[in-house]
């Protein structure tokens, strides 16, 4: 008997614990005890059951609970102080793998706790009113918690594999002259064309520390391209890509593609190489790496991007079926594009960058930039993340580069940093040039303006238009 007496007191307060013990309390507190376990399963993983389930469970959730908060704090401290940093660990592929799966053990062990934490409410002790209403909220929960971790998962997979895809796993670059230059090509791949021929050709000049941007066109049509020194091409054509009508620049890719391969040893396009060579060559500037857009494709991109805003300074056809093959000359448009504000969808962007109907390929050059200048401007953070998925999805059909994935970070940042800059403009023919300067350039001239407008973009530049709105030069 001296050994039972002691136990009486401490059995009856545990029975009549409402938390641990609820088959003794109320309907109404049964109910409030549903939702209060369901709401600390959400906030605090763990907490209900330390309150009432298994302690040691709980203290096993709680510790992984106090660590996970730990790491976001840690996050954003870091998104804070070194977001270059950040964006390089999230884009790194063995980092990012293990992301991902910690993400989804997260979402696992929080769904097990969920299911525990409706075998800890017990529903047959709840109110038959109580039950549906405690079930959805718990679902609820579930979705908001383990549901955004998976999904959260799953498109950092979705962005590993578009990087995988897009960007090449080799050595970093360095700036030159504080500058790093990106060759952007316009591909086209079209039916009775053999390879891959670029349609436009520019580079992207940014300054390395400000983000300050300059654009230099290239026409398609430009003869007697210089490579650079360093060119396996520049031993076949020493004194310049100079074989008559036939030797533009665009056509270079796809003479290196099924002549010259054997010269590029281990590049994965010597196409796209030997294009990089002839830009940095007749610029007189180091190109250190591409980024090539399939033009078929590009409408997937922009409308990925939910479209975008541009100021058409005159009204532009969409081209009609080919009546002249030989000619390139098409019958009545389509339709047309009007002139003003429009916001274009991809199809619409498409044919303002490449409509050559009753103007030259100048004309289109300074559309093509316009275009280039307004996916730069519109496609903030916020856009990048509403529409990850469907963005990174469309990247991986349209866009080819041998930039290093290892330097995406520092990238992000400086395209950040260049956002409500002017970007400076150049273009190897008209306006800056005579029509007839690709036929017969000065490259000493070209080089020298070249120069003038690198240097122009280093200096303090007044914001951009706040709507984001670009128009033609």
């Amino acid at each position: 008997m001296s050994r039972s007496e002691p136990q009486q007191p401490a059995t009856g307060t545990v029975m009549t614990d409402p938390v641990r013990y609820p088959s003794s309390a109320p309907a109404s507190v049964r109910t409030k005890r549903g939702f209060v376990l369901v709401l600390m399963t959400l906030l605090v993983p763990g907490s209900a059951q330390i309150v009432a389930g298994d302690r040691k469970i709980g203290r096993i959730a709680l510790r992984v609970t106090l660590t996970a908060w730990a790491v976001l704090a840690a996050t954003v401290l870091l998104l804070l102080l070194n977001r270059t940093l950040l964006i390089n660990i999230i884009t790194n592929p063995f980092a990012s793998l293990l992301i991902i799966l910690v993400l989804v053990a997260l979402a696992l062990g929080w769904a097990f706790l969920f299911v525990n934490t409706l075998r800890l409410i017990r529903p047959v002790l709840l109110a038959p009113a109580a039950r549906p209403a405690v079930g959805i909220v718990l679902v609820l929960a579930l979705v908001l918690s383990s549901g955004t971790l998976a999904y959260t998962a799953y498109l950092l997979n979705v962005g590993r594999n578009a990087i995988g895809s897009i960007f090449s796993a080799g050595p970093s670059i360095e700036p030159v002259d504080g500058r790093y230059n990106f060759l952007m090509m316009g591909g086209d791949a079209g039916d009775g064309r053999t390879g891959r021929r670029p349609d436009s050709l520019s580079v992207l000049s940014v300054d390395a520390k400000s983000g300050q941007t300059a654009i230099i066109s290239v026409p398609r049509n430009l003869q007697n391209a210089q490579f650079s020194e360093d060119s396996p091409m520049r031993k076949i054509y020493p004194d310049g890509y100079d074989c008559g009508d036939e030797c533009l620049i665009n056509a270079i890719n796809t003479e290196v593609t099924n002549e010259h391969k054997d010269l590029y040893p281990g590049v994965d396009d010597p196409g796209a190489q030997a294009t990089l060579e002839a830009v940095s060559g007749t610029l007189g500037i180091t190109v250190q790496a591409y980024v090539l857009v399939d033009m078929d494709g590009f409408a997937k991109l922009i409308d990925a991007m939910g479209g975008i805003r541009i100021k058409a300074g005159g009204w532009v056809p969409i081209s009609g079926p080919v009546i002249d093959e030989a000619n390139g000359i098409h019958g009545m448009p389509d339709g047309w594009i009007p002139a003003g504000d429009q916001k274009l969808d991809g199809f619409h962007a498409l044919w303002y960058g490449r409509s050559r109907e009753f103007v030259d390929d100048y004309a289109r050059i300074q559309r093509q930039q316009c275009v280039q200048q307004a996916m730069l401007k519109q496609l903030d953070p916020a856009t990048l993340l509403a529409k990850f998925e469907d963005i990174a999805n469309a990247g991986t059909k349209v866009v080819e580069s041998n930039i290093s994935s290892s330097q995406l970070g520092s990238f992000v940042d400086l395209a950040m940093k260049s956002k409500g800059k002017q970007a400076k403009r150049l273009t190897i023919g008209p306006p800056d040039f005579d029509a007839s300067f690709s036929t017969v350039p000065d490259f000493d001239i070209i080089h020298a303006r070249v120069q003038q407008l690198l240097a122009s973009a280093s200096e303090p530049q007044a914001a951009a238009p706040v709507d984001g709105i670009v128009q033609p030069a």
